[in-house]
């Protein structure tokens, strides 16, 4: 880089007056080159389909499109200018759909320890920028805790990141138990991700798979982790919904009604209300009246701000949409933007060495 130019990985305080702090956006996505060059290999034999378009790849599996993959998606210093403008300090990056559970054992083992090295080359480029929420092969228990030990010694992950269910299978399947206990015994989080929705064919147009897919999908898997006992079985687990929790926060009455009515959902050991805590949730609502609820549900210290970088509806300035929140304090307002997320992921002070 030309030492007498300003180095993007430097400049995200200046470009963010509204805040004193150093922003964490928790879900941010990421697709390197390399690993979407062995996605095409790969791919390919596992019913992946693949068009290179002007603007980057497109490719689909089933429902689950993604693309046109463009520069935004892919290189990293674009990324970092971006982050300049937004006033964002640190990201922490996932892979998004199609994940790699499709792809068989060995090739989609392949597929996320090549994802998860890609994200240590991320950290080790730029160490207070980028943190890795690693993927993993569901598919195959046996190899998903192989890679957990493999990446656990990695300063750069900081969590997982996984599907809110897994080829027909909820979270609350006993199969996933070794991987919550492996990773409940690391003290790293689980961020949540929608991936194969409900009713996708109903879903189709109007662009509802994201918009009203997603959301419904959140609320049916944190209602499996709690109804699955899996909260009660891994205490010290941590799990992130996305997109606000989705329509989880606002539907939790239902489920509380369901509990005090239905003696087969009383095996918990509280109420499903109680567990509003239990998870940690982003900022991506899309509208502040949600936010403030949010706030109002689970506290200002359960939220993490996220863009959704950087797909179409992704928020272009995720910190002033924090900021702009007249009803919480300005320490509330920095617990959101970075506190909340360095405790969770266990990150180091900005400016710190890692």
């Amino acid at each position: 880089m030309n030492q007498g130019a300003s180095d993007p990985s430097q400049d995200y305080r200046r470009l963010a007056p509204a805040c004193a702090c150093c922003p964490v956006d928790i879900h941010a996505h990421w697709f390197p080159n390399s690993w979407l060059k062995e996605l095409q290999r790969r791919g390919l034999a596992h019913g992946l389909q693949w068009e290179d378009t002007s603007t980057g790849p497109r490719f689909w599996h089933g429902h689950l499109s993604t693309g046109p993959v463009g520069p935004r998606f892919v290189d990293l210093q674009d990324r970092l200018q971006v982050m300049q403008q937004q006033g964002v300090q640190a990201q922490a990056l996932s892979l998004s759909q199609p994940m790699v559970y499709w792809a068989g054992r060995e090739d989609g083992h392949a597929l996320a320890s090549l994802y998860n090295d890609c994200l240590v080359e991320a950290h080790e480029s730029h160490p207070e920028r980028f943190f890795g929420l690693a993927t993993l092969p569901l598919q195959a228990i046996d190899l998903s805790l192989r890679e957990i030990d493999r990446i656990a010694g990695f300063q750069a992950m900081r969590g997982v990141c996984i599907a809110t269910h897994v080829l027909g299978k909820d979270l609350s399947d006993p199969s996933f138990f070794p991987v919550y206990e492996r990773l409940e015994d690391l003290g790293l989080p689980v961020f949540l991700h929608p991936t194969f929705v409900l009713a996708p064919d109903r879903l189709e147009a109007h662009y509802l798979t994201n918009l009203l897919g997603n959301p419904f999908e959140t609320a049916v898997a944190a209602a499996h982790l709690i109804f699955g006992q899996v909260l009660d079985r891994f205490p010290k687990l941590q799990f992130v919904l996305p997109h606000a929790g989705g329509a989880f926060p606002y539907l939790v009455g239902r489920l509380q009604r369901g509990w005090e009515k239905r003696a087969d959902l009383g095996r918990l050991s509280a109420s499903p209300e109680s567990y509003l805590r239990r998870f940690y949730y982003d900022t991506i609502g899309y509208s502040a009246p949600v936010l403030d609820f949010l706030v109002r549900q689970v506290g200002s210290d359960r939220i993490l701000m996220g863009s959704d970088y950087c797909f179409p509806i992704a928020y272009e300035k995720p910190v002033e949409i924090v900021t702009a929140m007249a009803t919480m304090s300005a320490d509330d307002q920095a617990a959101v933007l970075e506190t909340n997320a360095r405790r969770l992921l266990r990150l180091p002070p900005a400016n710190a060495p890692t």
